[in-house]
Parts: C-alpha cells; structure tokens; sequence
C-alpha cells in the first residue's frame, strides 16, 4: 500500500431543523422569503394565528394533506442529497420555538410586548409570559414524529426549543426568578422527549442558540435545565443539543450582530459533562480556532459545515480540507457533518435554487475525508446505524440525484 496517500473516513451527515417551505404549502413563518430585515424573531406571529384561527375543519383537513406532502418532498430531497439523519423540515411551524409555546399554559399571544432583540440589534413583538407555564396540549410531538417517520425511508430526527430559547423568544411579565421558569419550561420539554422515545424516536434535539449569547446564564442554570429535558431518556436515544451564534435577517447579510463564538469554549467543558451526547456547533460562517473539538472528551460534535445564510455554494474540496482538519483534534467516531444551523433561509427565487448543490456538496465531502493517520480510521458507529436504516431506497435515490 502507498503510504503517501492519505486514508479517509466516511463521517454521518445530518441537518439542523428547518427547510425551506414549498410553495404551495401556505403557512406563514418567520423567514419571510426574499424580505430583508433586521432579524427574524416576532416576524408573521399574528399573520399565523389569524390563518389557523380562519380555517374550518375542511381547510383543517386540507392544510394537513399539504403539511405532509411538503414533509415527504423535504425528506425526500435531504436524501437526494445525502443527508443520512433527516428532519421534516418543520414545515407545519411558523419558527421552531413558538410552535410548541402555543400550546403552554401561561404564554400570551395576544397581547404581546416589545423586547430588544440580538443585544439591541433590532426590536421584536413577542408573545408574554403571564402565569405559571404549564402544559395544555392538545398538541403531540410524538405523533407528528411518527407520520414524518411514516413517509421517511431513513431515520427522522425531532426538534424541539430549549428552555433559555423560549424565554429569549418571549418576554416575562411575571416570574421573579428565571432558573425557575427554565425549570419549568424544561419539564415541559421532557414530557415530549419521552413520549418521542416511547413511540421510538432515535435521534432527539434540543436547541439552545441562547447558550452562545448568554453563557453566564447557561453555567447558572441552562446546562442544568438542559440535563432535565432529558432526564429519564432512554441511553439508545442519541440526546442532541444545537447551539449557535444566531440566524441573520436575510441571506448574505454583513452587518448582522451574531453571538460571541468564544462562548463555545467557555461552555464545553460543562456541556461535555451534561447528559447530552451530541453537541453542535457552527463553523462555516465564522471558522472555530480548531483546538475547540478537544474541549469535548466524552460528546460526539455535530460540525457546521455549510454556511446557511450564504449564497456562495461551498465547494466540494474546501468542505472536505476542513473536515480533516478537524480530525486533527477529535475522533473520527465523534465527528458528525451538518449545516451550520436551519436552511429556511435559502429560499426564494434568489435562493432555493442553491440549497440543493450546498447540501450535496457537503454530503459528498463527508463520504471521504482525510485523516492521513491522525485518528481513528473506522466509520463511526452512528453512520452504521444510519446507513443501516437507510436501506436499498435512500441508495437509490442518491443514484438518481447523480444522473
């Protein structure tokens, strides 16, 4: 064998949350597509729950029918492209944390309040926190994991938003203490992620991009809370966080007020302890000083990769030279290869177009990747699992995405 050419490694691919909506799936969402703003949060709250509130139980019926069609064509395309661990996209919300809040006792969306937003950068109109949150229903997580995972031919991730994100996306007008209301928002969570495993989710994720903003609070009582989310979870379930610098107003915006990204490393430590055991982060839109990866002893990291709010598609070679690069400092059985965030974004007649070849590109990239000896050299357990499941379907179908 030549030793002067480098082995690689098949890393598992996956993608954050959200999906670009098709066109003819009419639910307002916070991306608004072609809009340039100032950031996404309080936008087409009202515009949703005038539609939801209009609909008779004809349209109901219909608005379901395009809800799972849109779910299959967005699953569907994840494969094409090579994305090993989908979601639905999470085409039937209007953002992913205010979906869920609709549906707590104690959060107000009519009267809302004016908050300031990303540290000043802009200011949003936000549903308020009024009472003691509890959970009303009737919605059930598990059951719409269960028609994505009905129309998937590989295994379908669930997201839901973390304590800290609801309460950074809401204004509180009556808890004196905020570990409280992020314990009880987090036993709120919990109650969804085990009844995602009982009905037999594999892969759960938690998002918290607030942790980057505010890490104080994160160390306080966010990791804490975090770990309550998942409290009793089944060890076979991979407990996924996401956490991130914050979504842009609109694609190719340059003066937006993102995180600090040195809260990665002031948080590692405390996430590699928590009972979580895949971590992500992004690292396309800004590059991470690498030696972050070997804060993480004991977690798999979920890599960004391909930066979402971008209109230049990353190529092929420049995704796979990081990615070895990566490898300098973590395990190949620990390296997991997504988006830096949700792909909502790339969207519209400007856009949409591109998500598809940033997508495959990544994915391509993630098939064969440099180690020239630096890590493990077997393919990772998750990507087993993965590509086990997938089964003859997901091959054929990134055949034909090549053709």
């Amino acid at each position: 064998m030549d030793q002067s050419v480098p082995r690689t490694v098949r890393l598992p691919t996956t993608v954050i949350g959200s999906y670009p909506k098709p066109p003819y799936l009419k639910i307002p969402d916070f991306f608004q597509k072609g809009a340039k703003k100032a950031g996404l949060l309080g936008c087409n709250t009202d515009a949703y729950s005038d539609m939801m509130a209009g609909l008779s139980q004809a349209e109901l019926a219909d608005l379901e029918r395009d809800i799972m069609r849109a779910t299959r064509d967005v699953i569907h395309e994840q494969c094409d492209c090579g994305v090993e661990n989908v979601t639905d996209g999470e085409v039937r919300r209007e953002n992913y944390i205010h979906f869920l809040c609709r549906f707590i006792e104690g959060i107000d969306f009519q009267e809302k309040t004016e908050i300031q937003a990303r540290n000043g950068a802009f200011t949003a109109a936000v549903p308020t926190i009024r009472a003691d949150v509890k959970w009303r229903g009737p919605l059930s997580c598990a059951e719409e994991w269960k028609k994505s995972q009905a129309v998937s031919p590989v295994p379908v991730k669930y997201t839901l938003p973390g304590p800290m994100t609801i309460m950074g996306s809401t204004a509180n007008a009556y808890y004196k203490d905020d570990k409280k209301l992020a314990q009880d928002l987090a036993s709120i969570v919990n109650r969804h992620v085990l009844e995602l495993a009982d009905a037999g989710c594999k892969t759960i994720q938690i998002d918290e991009p607030l942790f980057a903003r505010k890490p104080d609070a994160a160390l306080e009582y966010g990791i804490d809370c975090l770990d309550l989310c998942f409290k009793g979870c089944p060890a076979h379930v991979d407990k996924q966080m996401h956490m991130c610098c914050g979504y842009p107003g609109h694609v190719d915006q340059v003066d937006y007020l993102k995180a600090d990204q040195t809260a990665y490393r002031r948080i590692a430590p405390a996430l590699d302890s928590s009972l979580v055991d895949s971590i992500s982060i992004e690292d396309s839109w800004c590059r991470n000083d690498l030696s972050l990866l070997g804060l993480f002893k004991n977690k798999k990291v979920i890599l960004g990769a391909m930066n979402v709010s971008s209109s230049r598609v990353e190529t092929i070679e420049e995704i796979r030279e990081r990615l070895s690069e990566a490898l300098e400092h973590i395990d190949a059985e620990r390296l997991i290869v997504a988006p830096d965030c949700g792909l909502a974004l790339l969207d519209g007649e400007k856009f949409r177009h591109l998500l598809k070849p940033k997508l495959a590109n990544m994915c391509e990239a993630a098939k064969s990747v440099p180690v020239a000896g630096k890590k493990s050299l077997g393919i990772s357990s998750a990507f087993k699992r993965a590509h086990d499941d997938c089964g003859e379907e997901c091959g054929e179908r990134n055949k034909l995405s090549k053709q």
